[in-house]
């Protein structure tokens, strides 16, 4: 039978409301915390799943949570509330274990997209998405980064930072040395130096590695020096700027492997 939790204050409530709270939590216990009917689902097919927990009215409208597996939590409705942090939710939250990401996922040839503070989880978590809806080979994030892996750029991610390698880079400048050594073709998104997007070929069949910083600041000195070129999206006068994850999209999709088409 289902354990069920009726306290807000059980510690397995807690241990799974600090892995949603705390980024230094997730990256020592290598897990974190999502809720949803369909992103946890999703994540389940990329990512170990370790804790399920979830009420009874989202049991009576998806029952094939309880073939989800890990430990199985029956959770009643304030106990969710403390979960999702607010009164909104869909009544289930798993804790997965965060897929084994490291620099090896990167190689010779492959396309990469590098995000340097990018502090806006919702970005962070779309620019996921649209790198893995465009056939890149994986994201690779900074420590001023939002994490991937936050309730937010979770929800916006739609279950892809499960499927696709987010690999935490200690110092971006090297990791894109080591990619230039590789060959592979490192683009940064500049308005400085830059070539308009239509001027440049999308192709690179050597790899390429697109290099997208915060809107606020942009990108370091240290990361464009890191690049081979620039490249820009013109856009009308009308706006001073484009989101970074929109222009991070379009930038993807030029980039796009060939076969995607």
């Amino acid at each position: 039978m289902t354990e069920r939790i009726t306290s807000r204050d059980n510690p397995k409530i807690k241990y799974a409301c600090k892995l949603g709270q705390s980024t230094a939590f997730r990256r020592t216990e290598r897990s974190f915390l999502a809720e949803g009917l369909k992103l946890c689902p999703e994540l389940a097919r990329g990512c170990p799943i370790k804790v399920v927990f979830y009420t009874e009215k989202a049991l009576e409208r998806a029952p094939e949570i309880q073939t989800l597996g890990g430990e199985q939590y029956l959770i009643e409705e304030h106990v969710a509330q403390k979960l999702a942090g607010v009164d909104s939710h869909q009544g289930l939250f798993c804790i997965f274990g965060m897929p084994e990401n490291s620099e090896k996922a990167l190689h010779p040839g492959g396309r990469y997209l590098a995000l340097e503070r990018v502090q806006d989880p919702g970005n962070v978590g779309a620019l996921v998405r649209s790198a893995a809806a465009f056939g890149f080979d994986a994201v690779i994030v900074d420590p001023g980064c939002a994490s991937p892996f936050g309730p937010k750029a979770l929800r916006a991610s739609m279950g892809a930072a499960g499927r696709l390698p987010v690999v935490e880079s200690r110092c971006l400048p090297d990791t894109l040395a080591q990619l230039h050594a590789w060959g592979v073709t490192n683009l940064a998104a500049a308005l400085y130096n830059s070539r308009p997007l239509h001027q440049v070929d999308g192709a690179y069949p050597n790899g390429v590695c697109l290099v997208i910083g915060s809107e606020g600041q942009g990108l370091t000195e240290a990361a464009v020096a890191a690049c081979d070129a620039a490249v820009r999206i013109p856009i009308t006068d009308r706006v001073e700027s484009l989101n970074a994850s929109v222009a991070g999209s379009v930038l993807l999709w030029h980039f796009r492997r060939p076969e995607e088409d």
